[in-house]
């Protein structure tokens, strides 16, 4: 069985337990094995089934209730399992998801570092800079790129710690394990959501 996460610019495949990433631009091959999809991307989900007809989404298999109003698809399956967690998806943006009891608190959305990074040079071509993973946050900036990137983490880091508190975290996302450095009681599961896939999977024997 092949999973497929489909976001906004990425086909992401986990095959025989290997990685395969396509951009939503590019063709998408059809697949000998079952495929079962999940997508925030309705245009490129019917580029999947347009190869891969019997390709099935989760959606329907997925049972999470929130009161939160237009919780994404990728966002519930991220925290179905959770019991009393904080799940961040650091990815093009990064979401913040609070389960207390395992139910749903609500959360909230921030620009991701790619989306920062590109919002300064628009301020002034001066302010264009090279991100760096190891920044200190416990010192004051004497120069610019270090005050750009030290103002960006900090923005990112702050309201994840005050809603956190002495919750537990999981961090999933391109950026998930960057962010996770910054947290004590932090985990970082790459592969989250296609666990959690795997999960709805052995609890309904119908998807395959």
């Amino acid at each position: 069985m092949i999973l497929c996460d489909i976001g906004n610019t990425t086909f992401h495949f986990l095959i025989n337990g290997k990685h395969k990433k396509y951009f939503t631009n590019e063709e998408i091959p059809s697949f000998k094995e079952q495929i079962v999809f999940v997508s925030v991307n309705s245009k490129a989900s019917k580029k999947l089934l347009k190869t891969n007809p019997n390709a099935i989404d989760i959606k329907k298999y997925l049972k999470f209730k929130t009161k939160y109003i237009g919780h994404g698809i990728d966002r519930a399956l991220a925290c179905v399992f959770q019991e009393n967690t904080v799940v961040v998806d650091a990815g093009s943006a990064i979401t913040v998801d609070i389960m207390k009891n395992s139910k749903h608190k609500g959360g909230f959305i921030l620009p991701g570092f790619r989306a920062f990074c590109k919002t300064y040079p628009k301020i002034s071509k001066k302010l264009k800079f090279d991100f760096e993973k190891n920044i200190n946050l416990d010192k004051i900036p004497l120069q610019t790129k270090d005050a750009i990137q030290y103002a960006m983490l900090k923005s990112i880091i702050l309201p994840i710690k005050e809603v956190s508190k002495d919750m537990n975290i999981i961090f999933t996302g391109g950026d998930g394990k960057l962010l996770s450095k910054y947290f004590k009681n932090s985990t970082y599961k790459k592969d989250l959501i296609f666990e959690n896939m795997k999960r709805i999977i052995d609890a309904n024997n119908c998807i395959a």
